[in-house]
């Protein structure tokens, strides 16, 4: 049994690393059941956010980014892994199967599994220096690794449509009370192991991307400085829980390679939980080709000290026996 000659505590650090994953209104809403030679994911629907993400896209790609890093942390500590997607028909909160065998620690993982650490969901306005097309390249192909289309929105009509998108997705959801209150009781928190704390929010938003949190507690000058970020959009070829399970895998890709390269990102779902708005992403922006999953803001960090990590729950309460 791997798990008897493989040390148990590199198996459960592997599984704190994976809880680094970044997840809707950082909910984290995943358990792993552990095998002898196997960990299996499950979405954990009681970390369900029915008012945000009514259809349950946000937590597939939540739990889908948690696997990626998963596979990271395990191969950085030298054990190799292979996945079955959706395993088990008959229960479809059974996400991925990962079957654990011994191997060699790679040196692009360790790389990687260093990221997780250092990477931040960075909701201020980014540095107006330009990203290297050869770093957005990189992530282009990162994604395309995981079966994903990266495409950059960069300027024109299409950035224009996108950002209206978002805008108009953002006055659709704050027309609803419950939405109001569900981000209130996720956000602004000060001493919790869930949602997002004051310490990660801008006291005012700035940037006309971003969600609108509970008050924080970072200040931010309006400069009038535009915003410097590199607007994506990542998609897949079909738009099921499989393709939302991949896309949360090739989001963590590209969320750690960008954190390699120094820059700081922020994932953008909301767009995405509103049905009109997401059509407009797949007709008006990716020319219909490609069903849209997620938006991602990338640049260069501002000024000033790194932001705090997020908190994370217990790796004990996340962890289960499998079931016989």
């Amino acid at each position: 049994m791997i798990v008897g000659h493989v040390d148990q505590r590199t198996v459960r650090s592997a599984l704190e690393l994976a809880s680094r994953a970044p997840s809707v209104h950082n909910s984290q809403p995943w358990r792993w059941c552990l095998g002898p030679t196997s960990i299996h994911l499950y979405a954990d629907r009681r970390r369900w956010l029915p008012a945000t993400d009514a259809e349950g896209r946000d937590l597939i790609v939540s739990c889908g980014a948690a696997l990626h890093h998963l596979r990271v942390a395990l191969g950085a500590a030298g054990i190799s892994t292979s996945v079955h997607r959706l395993p088990n028909p008959g229960q479809p909160d059974h996400l991925a199967a990962v079957k654990m065998r011994h191997g060699a620690p790679a040196d692009a993982e360790v790389d990687l599994a260093g990221a997780i650490a250092r990477r931040r969901t960075d909701r201020r306005r980014f540095g107006n220096w330009e990203v290297p097309d050869g770093f957005l390249q990189e992530l282009v192909t990162r994604a395309a690794e995981h079966g994903a289309l990266l495409r950059p929105i960069t300027g024109g009509r299409a950035r224009s449509v996108l950002i209206d998108a978002i805008r108009e997705a953002a006055e659709t959801q704050e027309t609803s009370s419950a939405y109001w209150t569900e981000t209130a009781l996720w956000s602004g928190r000060h001493a919790d192991v869930e949602g997002v704390p004051a310490a990660n929010l801008l006291r005012a938003v700035c940037a006309d991307t971003a969600r609108r949190f509970s008050e924080g507690l970072i200040e931010e000058a309006d400069t009038g400085e535009p915003d410097g970020a590199v607007l994506l959009v990542l998609g897949t070829a079909s738009d099921d829980p499989l393709s939302q399970l991949r896309a949360g895998e090739a989001l963590s890709a590209v969320l750690l390679y960008a954190t390699e390269f120094g820059l700081a990102t922020c994932p953008l779902s909301q767009p995405l939980e509103v049905g009109t708005s997401r059509h407009v992403l797949q007709e008006d922006v990716l020319d219909g080709a490609v069903c849209p999953q997620l938006v991602l803001r990338v640049g260069w960090p501002p000024v000033g000290p790194p932001l705090p990590p997020t908190p994370r729950r217990p790796i004990d309460d996340m962890i289960e026996p499998l079931p016989l």
